[in-house]
Parts: C-alpha cells; structure tokens; sequence
C-alpha cells in the first residue's frame, strides 16, 4: 500500500455502514479520502496516517455531482481511486412502477452484490447489480482500449450487517429481524476487499470478488 500513501481516494455514501468503514481503512492507509455523502461523516479518523475531507453530496442530482468533483479539482487535482458505494431500494415488488432514483443510484454509482433472494421488495434492486456487472465490464475494456491502464473491480457482498435493512424496510425491528437468521458480513469485511483490490500489483486487475456470509444460502 505504500505506493497510495497520499493519494486521493473518492468515496461515496461515505457516512455510515459500508462507506464509513472504507473510509477508515484508506485513511488508515495513507490516503487522502473524499467522502461523498447526504448525511455527517465521522471525525474520529484525525489522528490517522491519512486524512477525510467531507463534501456533502446527493448522487441523485447532477448539479451536486459537478459540485462535487469541482471540489475534488480545486483541492486535490484529480481522483486517484473511486469507490462507488452508495446505494438504496425501496421494499416494493416489480409490479410498483417508482425506480427512477434506484435506477440511477444502483447502476450508475454504486457497486454491490447480485443475488436474488426470495424477497420480492429486493427484486429490482438485485437487477441493477446485474446490470451494473454489465455496464462496468463494457467500462473496463473501454478503458482498455484507450490503454488508459485504469482497472475496473467489483465487490458483490452478500448480507451485511449495516443500516440497508433497517432503511429498507423503514422500520428497525424488521431489519434487525433481517439480520438475525445467520451471522453476517461486517461492513469491515467489504473495506478489507477494497484494500485487497488496490493493493494488488498495476499490472493485476480484479474484476470480481463476490463474497457471502457462510450460512447465506443465495
């Protein structure tokens, strides 16, 4: 990891679960992360080897994105790393036509897992990590062409243990109940992945790491 000590790392949805937990290990590392996020980020990584700036951003608006690597621009020059890693759904079967925003965040911006659980509230939500497969597939051998040596990777978790189910749901009972049927994946795990990618030699590309907890059967 020597070779990102002081680089800049973009991080989205970097206020809680997942995102948060990624922040702490670049910081940890070295890097100067960019933390994107609607909500507060944390102030407990100060006396890290790297640093957290903090930009308040909804990937839902396109203004806020520009705003958002203006920043990025005016204080670091450019993005070195890019973790897309905000998402959300809406517990609501396919038959329910209100997607545009899950659209938009879960394909475009976020990586994640592509399972299909037998929870018809999670079903387009899964869908978009197919196409997300997809379209970041089509992205790497762009980025090929143009020998650009920019590598593309994508973590798809199972089941972990974050504040997704309990938002999901819009009510915490449900999603600790969610949590509860086996042991799950912590959002450490998913940071420590993040890590592995990264650390590999340049001339190495993960493209995929899917990962589950144990007992997960789908």
């Amino acid at each position: 990891m020597e070779r990102w000590n002081g680089r800049v790392a973009l991080v989205t949805g970097a206020s809680v679960g997942i995102g948060a937990a990624i922040c702490k290990v670049l910081v940890g590392a070295g890097m100067k992360v960019v933390g994107a996020a609607r909500g507060e980020l944390s102030n407990s990584l100060k006396k890290e080897k790297g640093s957290l700036t903090a930009v308040k951003c909804d990937l839902t608006k396109e203004e806020d994105i520009r705003h958002l690597f203006k920043e990025i621009k005016a204080k670091f020059g450019g993005v070195d790393v890019c973790i897309n890693n905000a998402g959300f759904t809406y517990n609501k079967s396919l038959l329910v036509n209100e997607r545009k925003e899950v659209l938009t965040m879960d394909i475009l911006l976020t990586t994640g897992g592509h399972r299909i659980p037998n929870m018809p509230g999670a079903h387009f939500y899964c869908g978009t990590k197919f196409a997300l497969m997809a379209v970041s597939e089509g992205l790497r051998q762009e980025m090929r062409e143009l020998k650009s040596h920019i590598r593309i990777s994508i973590i798809s978790p199972g089941a972990v243990e974050t504040e997704f189910a309990p938002r999901m749901f819009n009510d915490p009972g449900k999603g600790r109940q969610f949590y509860s049927a086996f042991k799950c994946l912590q959002a450490e795990d998913v940071a420590r992945s993040v890590l592995h990618i990264i650390s590999a030699p340049a001339h190495v590309e993960i493209n995929d790491i899917l990962m589950r907890p144990t007992e997960q059967a789908s």
